[in-house]
Order: C-alpha cells, then sequence, then structure tokens
C-alpha cells in the first residue's frame, strides 16, 4: 500500500486516507486560450514509468493538497512537498538525482 506524508499536518497517510489529483507541475489553460492548448491541459498527459510528481489531497486527514515525487513502477517514495511549490525544490531534486542519476527532468530543468 502506498503511504505518503502529508507535509502540513505531519501524518504518514495511507493511500485510503488520501485523494489523487493528477499529474503535479502542469501549465494550466483556461478561459481565453486556444482550443490546442486547453485540448492539450485536458486530455494530453506524459504518464511516465519511473519518476512522476502528482497532486494529492489529504481526504481525511487536514483537507490540504500537497505534492509528492514518487516511482510508479516501485512506488518508492522520494519526498513530498507543499501544492504551492511551482517545481520541485533543492532537496527533492537531489533525493531523486542521487537515487535515479540516468533520469532526465525534461520540462522541469
Amino acid at each position: 500500500m502506498l503511504t505518503l506524508h502529508c507535509p502540513y499536518c505531519g501524518v504518514d497517510a495511507d493511500e485510503t486516507d488520501l485523494h489523487a489529483g493528477g499529474e503535479a507541475h502542469l501549465t494550466r489553460f483556461g478561459p481565453g486560450a486556444s482550443d490546442d492548448d486547453f485540448e492539450g491541459y485536458l486530455f494530453t498527459r506524459k504518464n511516465p514509468k519511473g519518476v512522476h510528481f502528482e497532486r494529492w489531497r489529504h481526504a481525511y486527514g487536514c483537507g490540504k493538497w500537497f505534492l509528492a515525487a514518487r516511482c510508479t513502477a516501485t512506488l518508492e517514495v522520494f519526498a513530498t512537498y507543499s501544492a504551492q511549490t511551482v517545481a520541485p525544490p533543492a532537496d527533492v531534486r537531489a533525493a531523486i538525482t542521487a537515487k535515479r542519476p540516468d533520469w532526465s527532468w525534461g520540462d522541469l530543468s
């Protein structure tokens, strides 16, 4: 079972206490965006095998949203951090690079 640490209330919560919110660090498009940009935002996701950044809500706890960096192949959690963070913090990047030195940062570089 996946267990994530809520950075707000400090609880290690099982996935049954959480609600997944999809991919993190997306460029969101709304009113006034081109049809292609809006379509890409709604329907195009990378869904990689390996390191992935996700949004989670501590639904049966403090109720706040946070972000998690984890490996989708092994369920290893590298870190969790504030939802107000626009890019992975330096300590999260260092933890991922230490364990997955060959992983490409792509759009997050």
